[in-house]
């Protein structure tokens, strides 16, 4: 039963770093001697100290003998820093309690085969679907190297974004607006198609009061029809890059770059989301949000090239065949072919509600 306690607290230090540790995973781990908690900490950075370290730097001579709790097995090989394995076994913890194994290849059982070796007792499996579900983007994108994409959309009952006059700002909610900001915080990049930044001209930005971090502003744009003076061209906030197809033309392509934004020329006519997903992998995006219109949305879901979807769904209806979906595009013309969807939360946010789906295997 303490085993559950101490590694629920190691659990939560961790999840409040959701969004900063990119491409590494949320690590948070304590240290427990006598009954009495002498050390904790959390991962707070990629490139900084991990999880093991702050607590053992907490516990100082206190971690000898003592037990240590930690979310993510320790890893056992050089990176950015050195192992945390090695640090637990030079401080002389006598247990090491770890909810989830690293699927990271280079560590991949190896840290805890390395404490079991120096005589370190080791329990495995504790609290591990919440460990597991805490860094699953972390553990998708090192299975797949792609990033784990998350849909976001926000609509009326009927499922719209906007009227038939093109009019969408606003249909949700303050604080369901609010709440965007911090999933935008939590991922790497944000997607839209040219059409949103041609029709809204957005920032794309992280807003909230206590600051945050701007994701990477991805814009597919067939055509290079992004305005030089669009604001995420100009604002300088956080850096653009524009996937298009190969270019002929190469004055607006050179007018951009000039302006600071990385032109991505795919190898085909055409961008195909498999294809883009492999690129930005490449480029350590581990999670990409996708805030794009109904036709951005579709080519995703006939893809199938997305983990989970977020729904902001507002108390009204807006009619009209003509108004604009959430999802429109080409569709999946048989029921069974369209994604399984499994509910993992529905909550009320303001006069609203957001449902988070996952999808099913």
């Amino acid at each position: 039963m303490m085993d559950k306690h101490y590694m629920n607290i190691a659990i939560e230090l961790a999840r409040v770093t959701q969004g900063q540790t990119t491409p590494n995973p949320v690590v948070g781990s304590v240290i427990v001697k006598n009954n009495q908690i002498v050390g904790m900490g959390a991962h707070l950075k990629a490139g900084e100290e991990h999880a093991e370290r702050h607590a053992l730097k907490m516990a100082g001579d206190k971690a000898k003998g003592a037990t240590m709790y930690v979310t993510l097995e320790p890893c056992s090989h050089y990176g950015r820093t050195s192992p945390c394995a090695d640090a637990v076994i030079e401080a002389g913890i006598k247990k090491v309690v770890v909810a989830s194994l690293d699927l990271n290849p280079r560590v991949a059982g190896r840290g805890i085969q390395k404490l079991m070796d120096a005589g370190i007792t080791v329990e495995t499996g504790v609290m591990e679907k919440e460990a597991v579900k805490l860094n699953r983007v972390f553990f998708h994108y090192i299975k797949t190297k792609k990033p784990f994409v998350t849909l976001k959309t926000a609509t009326s009952l009927d499922g719209k974004i906007a009227t038939v006059s093109g009019e969408s700002q606003w249909i949700t909610g303050e604080e369901a607006r609010l709440d965007v900001q911090h999933l935008r915080h939590t991922h790497d990049a944000i997607l839209v198609g040219v059409n949103t930044v041609l029709l809204d001209n957005p920032s794309l930005t992280t807003r909230i009061g206590e600051g945050g971090s701007n994701p990477i502003r991805i814009v597919l744009d067939h055509q290079l029809r992004t305005p030089l003076d669009a604001n995420i061209v100009i604002d300088k906030k956080s850096p653009t890059w524009i996937v298009t197809k190969r270019q002929t033309e190469k004055g607006k392509k050179l007018k951009l770059e000039e302006l600071g934004v990385e032109i991505i020329e795919m190898d085909s006519d055409e961008i195909h989301i498999s294809e883009l997903l492999i690129m930005l992998g490449q480029r350590e995006i581990s999670s990409l949000l996708v805030e794009g219109g109904g036709t951005v949305n579709d080519a995703f879901l006939r893809s199938g090239d997305f983990q989970q979807v977020i729904v902001y769904l507002a108390p009204t209806i807006i009619g009209g065949k003509e108004a604009l979906s959430s999802f429109s595009g080409l569709g999946i013309a048989k029921l069974k072919n369209t994604p399984k969807l499994n509910i993992e939360s529905i909550t009320t946010i303001g006069k609203d509600i957001k449902m988070i789906l996952s999808k099913g295997d």
